[in-house]
C-alpha cells in the first residue's frame, strides 16, 4: 500500500530557482529507481519561499529501500546543498484552517 508523503524544503540563500528544479527532477529520480507510484505529486509555494511537495511513496518498503539507495543518496545530497528539510507545522500556511499555496506544477 502507497504512502503519502508531505515534505517541506526551505531554499537556502539565493538557492531557490535551482530548488524548484531539483524538486521538479525528483519524482521522476524516484520513479526510474521503482520507490514511487505512478500518481502525479502536487508542488506549491509558500508565501516565504518554502517549497512544499506532496507525492506518494509505493510502500513504507520503497521509503526504507530510498535510505540505500545510491541514486537517491546522490539526490539528497544535492537537496542538503540547497535546502533545508523542514517540519511542514513550521510553514506558516500550515497553521490555517484552508492552507493556500502558490502551485508550482
Amino acid at each position: 500500500m502507497g504512502r503519502i508523503v508531505i515534505v517541506a524544503y526551505k531554499p537556502k540563500q539565493d538557492k531557490e530557482s535551482e530548488l524548484v528544479e531539483l524538486v521538479e527532477s525528483h519524482l521522476s529520480i524516484l520513479r526510474t529507481e521503482g520507490l514511487v507510484s505512478d500518481r502525479d505529486s502536487i508542488v506549491m509555494r509558500s508565501t516565504d519561499g518554502t517549497v512544499v511537495e506532496v507525492f506518494e511513496w509505493a510502500s513504507k518498503e520503497a521509503i526504507e529501500a530510498a535510505h540505500k539507495n545510491p541514486e537517491v543518496q546522490k539526490m539528497w545530497l544535492e537537496f542538503s546543498k540547497i535546502c533545508d528539510f523542514i517540519p511542514v507545522s513550521q510553514v506558516s500556511e500550515s497553521r490555517s484552517m484552508f492552507s493556500e499555496f502558490t502551485p508550482l506544477n
